[in-house]
């Protein structure tokens, strides 16, 4: 169904304007939270900071769009889950094969 915008008004389209910005935001929000089904608390995982740098961690927290890592350093991040890859600590894998 088309939608002939030259002819909505400036207030109709800005009221279209904030429904189309808000389903894009639900679209978002939806697709991150499927992928952060694949993790869960305590997780370790490797994701790329901005510099390229592989920034290893432990997942802790689920947000609304993103996750929170601990980083080996103490660091805290918040990383949005399509940036993640589990990671295999070889000291938990020797625990688990006891």
């Amino acid at each position: 169904m088309p939608i002939d915008i030259d002819k909505l008004s400036e207030g109709e389209l800005i009221d279209l304007n904030n429904r189309i910005v808000e389903r894009l935001r639900f679209l978002h929000q939806m697709r991150a939270h499927k992928i952060m089904l694949n993790f869960s608390i305590g997780d370790r995982v490797a994701f790329e900071d901005q510099q390229g740098q592989t920034i290893e961690g432990t997942l802790t927290r689920y947000n609304k769009r993103s996750v929170t890592v601990i980083g080996h350093d103490g660091r805290h991040w918040n990383v949005s889950p399509g940036f993640l890859r589990k990671t295999h600590d070889p000291a938990v894998a020797a625990h688990r094969a006891i």
